[in-house]
């Protein structure tokens, strides 16, 4: 019973030979019951045209005794035998039918079985292969599919550490060349160094601060509270963040709106922290003297919110990456001229948790970028 429990190619015999005999039994207990009266009238039928006016009727209706009675044993007798051998050829069918169509199951299913294993041992490329159409490659192909995500979700993870590794690494590198050099007394101990110090401390903050704020997003631990909002209101108040700022860079910011009222189903917090972080991107790539416009629209169920910037713009091969985490265009900026290199990240997950999409738009390098969002309309 063991056996049975634990391998399916024996189930799926034990299935096939289940059948066959119910199927058998069925037989025997219908000619059981129905063999005896068909027998009778064939014979009686077949007696009054011999004899032609039933001097046998009284032995053709299947009695005790006479030679039809006798005959009608034999023939039960013979009928059996040919049951039982039926039974044992189905039988022997059944093993070899269900040895050849088990592998077509057992198959996909080792073959799943063994991939699971190389997967939970680290090895995340492995893949079953794909034959027909039916459930089970159905099946493997979904069982790929979930390989895959987890091979991403794994290259994701180790770049995430070097990522960080590298990130912590700068600012602590440059407080302890400067702690150093105060203690051989290279560095003058004066107001400049120090502040020197406390800049990289902050940046190092600032980056602890939004990885944190990036683990809350992506494992969606935030709590929204989603009311209409006034979209007007959302624009004064960030306009009063960022002015002074764009100011500072000489870039001229224009912000257009529709003349009717807008309100949106969002979290004003949160939707101001991300038109901050788009508004702070635009800022950081676009060079003195340049615009960066901020335009609402209304459309059917949505608004639609688009900064627009003219600055370095994107390369068609990077927009499909630019709100991963840490990514960069320019590989040879530091974080101290391109920010921490999750603001994006965090911004899209921001958006898409209030219900909305993000995405970028640029017609190449040097000519400007678009991020656009969308939130539902109240």
């Amino acid at each position: 019973m063991s056996y049975f429990k634990s391998h399916l190619a024996a189930k799926l015999f034990a299935s096939y030979l289940l059948v066959i005999l119910i199927g058998m039994l069925v037989i025997w207990g219908t000619t059981r019951i129905t063999t005896p009266r068909a027998y009778a009238r064939h014979l009686q039928f077949m007696e009054e045209q011999m004899m032609g006016g039933g001097m046998m009727m009284g032995q053709g209706r299947g009695g005790p005794g006479g030679m039809l009675a006798d005959f009608y044993t034999n023939f039960r007798k013979s009928f059996n035998e040919s049951l039982i051998v039926a039974v044992m050829v189905a039988s022997a069918v059944a093993l070899i039918v269900s040895g050849a169509l088990s592998q077509g199951v057992i198959a996909p299913v080792r073959n799943m079985m063994n991939a699971s294993r190389r997967i939970a041992e680290g090895h995340y490329g492995e893949r079953v292969p794909l034959q027909g159409e039916d459930e089970l490659s159905q099946l493997a192909a979904s069982f790929n599919r979930m390989a895959s995500q987890l091979e991403q979700v794994e290259a994701m993870r180790r770049r995430l550490i070097g990522d960080v590794a590298h990130e912590l690494r700068t600012p602590l590198t440059a407080i302890k060349g400067s702690a150093e050099g105060l203690m051989d007394g290279v560095l003058p101990a004066n107001h400049e160094t120090f502040q020197q110090i406390h800049n990289e401390a902050e940046r190092l903050n600032k980056l602890i601060n939004d990885l944190q704020e990036l683990s809350r997003v992506e494992s969606k631990a935030i709590e929204l509270d989603i009311r209409p909002v006034e979209v007007s209101r959302l624009m004064q108040t960030v306009i009063k963040r960022m002015q002074f700022q764009f100011d500072e860079r000489r870039i001229l910011l224009d912000v257009r709106l529709v003349h009717d009222p807008i309100l949106v189903l969002a979290d004003e917090d949160r939707t101001l922290q991300v038109l901050t972080n788009l508004l702070g991107n635009a800022l950081q790539y676009t060079p003195e003297g340049g615009n960066v416009t901020v335009m609402v629209e209304r459309e059917k169920h949505t608004a639609k919110f688009t900064i627009r910037d003219t600055g370095i713009g994107i390369p068609a091969e990077h927009l499909a990456h630019i709100f991963d985490r840490f990514y960069r265009v320019d590989k040879s900026r530091s974080r101290a001229h391109g920010g921490s290199g999750v603001g994006l990240t965090i911004a899209k997950h921001l958006v898409e948790a209030q219900g909305g999409k993000i995405w970028a738009e640029s017609a190449g390098e040097n000519k400007g970028s678009a991020f656009v969002f969308t939130l539902p309309i109240g």
